[in-house]
């Protein structure tokens, strides 16, 4: 029987770069100036496009956060010859700047549908439909990733369901620890 590789989530390795960035920014409130909404206060129908959430301060330390995990992973530890052939060609700052990208684009649409919705941000709903994107939420950036990587390297619905499934699972046991020291309101 054939076995799906998985060698293509080492492609995700850089995000927690972003992750790792943007964490001491929020804690001690840092580049005040950047923390300014994405939509700039713009209505949709009467909500919010993004919400205040989603700052330009969050946006370019994210970005940053992962193109510098992208170059330091690539330089430093063979990192580089675990990702597919095409990737490899592209080389790191490509790659980088793609991945960079796809991470912070690919969480929008989802906070857009939340505004619009009605879901204020960082709460979660309890019906069905809030169930299902409250889990989407823990993964939203696969999407983004699969578009923007789509001009070096193409992924397949196999391997994007899969890797949003590994991102799910692994997002929920950092949640729940998070949730179980009190550094979280919730483990979704």
């Amino acid at each position: 029987m054939l076995r799906p590789s998985l060698a293509h989530l080492w492609i995700f390795l850089p995000l927690i770069g972003g992750y790792v960035a943007h964490a001491p920014v929020l804690r001690f409130d840092l580049f005040h100036a950047l923390k300014r909404p994405l939509d700039g206060g713009a209505m949709f129908r009467g909500r919010r496009i993004f919400g205040d959430n989603k700052t330009w301060r969050g946006a370019l330390t994210m970005f940053a956060g992962v193109l510098v995990a992208t170059l330091v992973l690539w330089r430093g530890s063979g990192y580089g010859r675990r990702l597919p052939d095409a990737i490899q060609s592209a080389g790191p700052l490509t790659f980088g700047v793609l991945l960079a990208l796809g991470f912070v684009l690919g969480e929008l649409p989802n906070s857009f549908l939340k505004r619009q919705l009605d879901i204020a941000p960082g709460a979660r709903r309890t019906s069905p439909v809030g169930v299902l994107l409250a889990l989407f939420d823990q993964a939203d950036f696969v999407l983004g990733e699969w578009l923007l990587l789509a001009p070096i390297w193409r992924m397949s619905w196999v391997q994007a369901l899969v890797a949003f499934a590994v991102v799910v699972v692994a997002h929920l046991c950092v949640n729940a620890i998070g949730f179980a020291i009190g550094a979280r309101s919730s483990y979704l």
